[in-house]
């Protein structure tokens, strides 16, 4: 793809946060204000995929006008208030924009390839935003399919890479040019992209083709800019993406190449002074650790970030550090460190949301803080405990973080399997693997691979002899 192919015939205008629509979500968060969102939307017959991305896309004001399906679920919730009132521009104003230039890619490009599975218009419906493409199209049947049946990665490979062509091709001519403010935007979708994705359908599909985006990233600092507030957002995104594609590996299982990621992201935080980019790399190392077995380091790590993250302002993130540190207790065999970092967490996620919340924290809910718990138990070995935390997450959870219903689930059905409750054990395990049709995740594989061997010696109970012939049969990732 040549630079010429994702830029547009006039420079990006910089989005204004909607403040308005901020103000109407209230105290809820963006995951909470989305379930509305769908629910409304089925209370009038309309089918929208609204989650927590797209409220904070609209609420940053990358989003200025919804689709006229969006519109009309909006004004049912806010039957007293126009589109205007909602702080949304006037759909004049999205319908007058120029058109795109022959040389510009279709609507449903980046993200597929053929544009199918959209959500239907209205005849007279004006043409789509482009805010709107990658949330549209990320819902696509098409996607789902390609992943279902191996393919995932192909797509992936379309959705990350695209944003970052123009920056790509840029940089290999002779005199690289300056990175402006289309290249850290393309940056930042990128790093959206990748957490949906991963949301969606697991790491294993994406790690591969994760890492063009990324050196294209460290490319774009080398090449410098003008302005000190693009280089600050080039940074950060860059930060942001070694951190997105080191979890990718993370949960795929390839340890070392996370800790690099992890680094990476972690030095670029000091260079550039970004304390919210250095908390989120502490947590994400203290979570690596933990996983690796160096709980200690977990603990160090997790401490580290709530240093750095207390003058940020945002309860659930230090919540969320507090859980980390309640997983390194435990993998120390430390339950009294456990229970009270486990205390601190509650009491902090019950503060609620704010302003100061970080962007990526929004897979951060109830559900998540049920499950990370249970996984703490389950390290403590109290496995009832453990399934219980497990049931809720599974539970609470809002539909769209597929690959966290499957952990979730996976987490309950090995904490069932080691409590002696091989029935039910079974039942989940059953539920995860017809997940697995989704979601690619070594992680989840390797959980219930665990589950099988525990439920072994009850192969002769009829539930749990489908679960472990349909296990057998399932094919693993390469």
């Amino acid at each position: 793809m040549t630079s010429s192919s994702v830029t547009s015939s006039q420079p990006p205008r910089p989005p204004r946060p909607n403040l308005a629509f901020r103000r109407l979500r209230g105290r809820r968060s963006p995951a909470e204000f989305a379930a509305e969102v769908r629910r409304a939307a089925r209370e009038i017959g309309e089918q929208v995929s609204c989650d927590a991305r797209y409220v904070g896309r609209v609420e940053a004001g990358e989003i200025r006008c919804p689709n006229y399906a969006y519109e009309r679920v909006f004004l049912h919730m806010f039957p007293d208030r126009t589109l205007t009132d909602l702080g949304f521009a006037p759909r004049s104003s999205v319908r007058g924009r120029p058109g795109r230039t022959a040389t510009e890619p279709p609507p449903g490009r980046l993200l597929g390839g053929t544009g199918a599975g959209r959500t239907a218009q209205d005849p007279g419906d004006p043409p789509q935003d482009p805010d709107e493409r990658h949330h549209r199209d990320e819902e696509s049947d098409v996607l789902r399919r390609a992943f279902m049946t191996g393919g995932g990665a192909t797509v992936a490979a379309a959705s990350l890479g695209a944003p970052l062509a123009l920056a790509s091709d840029a940089l290999a001519a002779p005199r690289p040019r300056r990175a402006g403010s289309s290249e850290a935007g393309a940056l930042e979708e990128a790093v959206r992209r990748i957490r949906l994705l991963d949301d969606r359908h697991g790491a294993d599909g994406l790690y591969r083709r994760a890492a063009a985006p990324l050196r294209a990233a460290y490319a774009l600092l080398d090449a410098g800019t003008v302005r000190q507030a693009t280089a600050e957002r080039l940074h950060s995104g860059a930060g942001e993406l070694a951190i997105s594609v080191g979890w990718l590996a993370h949960d795929s299982g390839r340890f070392d190449d996370a800790r690099s990621h992890y680094a990476e992201a972690l030095a670029t935080a000091r260079v550039a002074g970004d304390p919210g980019l250095e908390a989120h790399a502490f947590c994400n190392t203290a979570f690596l650790a933990r996983d690796a077995g160096r709980p200690r380091e977990a603990v160090r790590a997790a401490q580290a970030a709530q240093r750095i993250a207390r003058p940020l302002g945002s309860a659930r993130l230090m919540s969320l550090l507090a859980l980390r540190e309640a997983g390194g207790w435990a993998g120390l065999a430390d339950r009294t460190g456990c229970e009270q970092a486990l205390a601190r967490a509650h009491a902090l996620h019950q503060r609620g949301t704010t302003e100061a919340d970080p962007e990526w924290m929004t897979f951060y809910g109830e559900a998540e803080l049920e499950g990370l718990e249970a996984q703490c138990w389950s390290t403590l070995g109290d496995w009832t405990r453990a399934a219980r935390h497990a049931r809720r997450a599974t539970r609470l959870q809002d539909p769209h973080f597929t690959r966290n219903i499957a952990l979730y689930t996976a987490e309950l059905a090995d904490d069932l399997a080691r409590d002696g409750r091989p029935d039910e054990a079974a039942q989940a395990g059953l539920r995860v693997l017809d997940l697995l049709a989704q979601v690619q995740s070594s992680r989840v594989q390797t959980m219930l691979a665990g589950t099988a061997r525990v439920l072994l010696p009850h192969r002769r109970t009829p539930g749990v002899s489908d679960f472990l012939e349909k296990h057998t049969s399932t094919p693993r990732m390469p």
